[in-house]
């Protein structure tokens, strides 16, 4: 069974009802001209319609309110949906047909896809969109992980010590290689369960199938490769493939803070089968901006939020913010029971993103998505002598180039004191 695309969220549908997508109609050349017009405006989607003769789209998912127009929720429910998917994972479909069967190759030159280089100092042309979809011993894992571009067939891949790496590791030791597909033009449900951190058993996909059911409705679709992975039906472009025992380095590679990451070995993964919808298009992510900072941080926030609740009752919600990458600083906006909450909120959330540096914790009074009313509430109810805590020699982020194996971190509560009426704002 194959439901409407529709349905089933397909990117290119949600593309079409985006009112506010230029179109670039010229020739655009995958060296550096790409990530230009991107970079002119990170919050605004364009579609491509001429990348190496093929479109692509990027600055899609750069906005909330753009990720929740899609979900067909409000931007303050995106959190708590999320949180109720990570709670309650749901069975995805399986289908027997999708779309990107109209095109399936065992024979094609990967230099001629719209891959774009997006920075001069990049190590080369790099698929930053794609989603790893890998299964072994009964366990599936959806993933993201950064693919340069080596040759006509083959990747060399950034794996971290985290879930696909310890499969590609478990295999190694078989002496096998391990069969991946990558799969580009997916919805948000499967982006945010893909970027969400679990635990080594949980299946993203369930996740995945969860958030969209509890948005626009039915389960995550799901097709069955030659290989026997189960990808995504509504995908555009499919690399089926192995990664291998050849490792070849990888980068250097502008990265989340708009900072050059290091050089580093990387596995090869060999691409054996590409499959793509007719006239497909390519999602071009770009690196450092709006689009990367939220599919990367949005899935953190409901993880804070779970920590945070369990010692302050009354916490109304989480950002982490777009001047931190929505990687390295956040918000956090609680009722206080009693004094102190402020600060155990604070390291509540450090502890539940332990990437994050900064942590302001504010009153329900705040808005936190407008910045300005942040830094009031830091100005007018903060005082560093009693409500700053800094904590030193910590584990951080391997992406803040400010680090130096360990990091300093900063909680501040800019919160009332409990019981005092005299630092409301005035009304009229």
């Amino acid at each position: 069974m194959l439901l409407s695309d529709s349905y089933n969220m397909a990117f290119r549908n949600l593309l079409a009802e985006m009112k506010d997508i230029t179109v670039v109609d010229r020739p655009v050349n995958v060296d550096l001209e790409v990530s230009r017009l991107l970079a002119q405006d990170v919050t605004a989607p364009i579609l491509f319609k001429d990348i190496n003769g093929m479109r692509a789209a990027g600055n899609i998912w750069s906005t909330r309110d753009r990720i929740a127009a899609a979900l067909k929720i409000s931007k303050e429910e995106l959190m708590s949906k999320m949180l109720e998917a990570l709670s309650s994972p749901s069975d995805p479909r399986q289908v027997d047909s999708a779309p990107f069967l109209e095109d399936v190759r065992e024979e094609f030159d990967l230099t001629k896809l719209p891959i774009p280089r997006y920075y001069p100092g990049d190590a080369g042309r790099y698929v930053t969109s794609a989603v790893a979809v890998a299964e072994q011993d009964g366990k599936r894992n959806l993933s993201f992980h950064r693919m340069l571009l080596l040759d006509q067939r083959n990747f060399a891949l950034r794996l971290v010590p985290r879930h696909l790496y310890t499969m590609w590791r478990n295999a190694q030791a078989k002496g096998e290689d391990l069969p991946v597909a990558f799969c580009m033009g997916l919805c948000p449900p499967v982006l945010l369960a893909a970027a969400t951190s679990t635990d080594f058993d949980t299946d993203e996909a369930r996740i995945a199938s969860s958030l969209k059911e509890r948005t626009v409705g039915g389960p995550l679709d799901l097709f069955e490769l030659p290989s026997g992975l189960r990808v995504p039906a509504q995908a555009e472009v499919v690399f089926e493939g192995r990664i291998t025992s050849r490792m070849v380095d990888e980068g250097p590679f502008v990265d989340i803070t708009g900072t050059y990451d290091s050089v580093r070995p990387g596995p090869v993964f060999e691409v054996d089968r590409l499959y793509m919808r007719k006239d497909p298009i390519f999602h071009v992510l770009f690196p450092g901006g709006y689009e990367h900072f939220l599919l990367m941080g949005l899935p953190r926030e409901p993880v804070i939020y779970r920590t945070v609740n369990q010692v302050v009752p009354r916490v109304h919600a989480v950002r982490l913010t777009e001047g931190g990458c929505c990687w390295l600083n956040g918000i956090v906006s609680i009722t206080k029971n009693k004094e102190g909450d402020g600060t155990n909120a604070a390291l509540a959330a450090l502890t539940a993103h332990p990437s994050m540096k900064k942590v302001v914790v504010v009153d329900e009074d705040i808005d936190i998505y407008d910045d300005r009313q942040v830094e009031w509430a830091e100005a007018t109810r903060f005082q560093a002598s009693n409500s700053l805590t800094v904590i030193n020699n910590a584990a951080g982020s391997s992406l803040d180039p400010s680090a130096d194996g360990t990091t300093s971190k900063v909680a501040i509560d800019a919160t009332r004191p409990f019981g005092t009426k005299n630092f409301s704002r005035a009304v009229l």
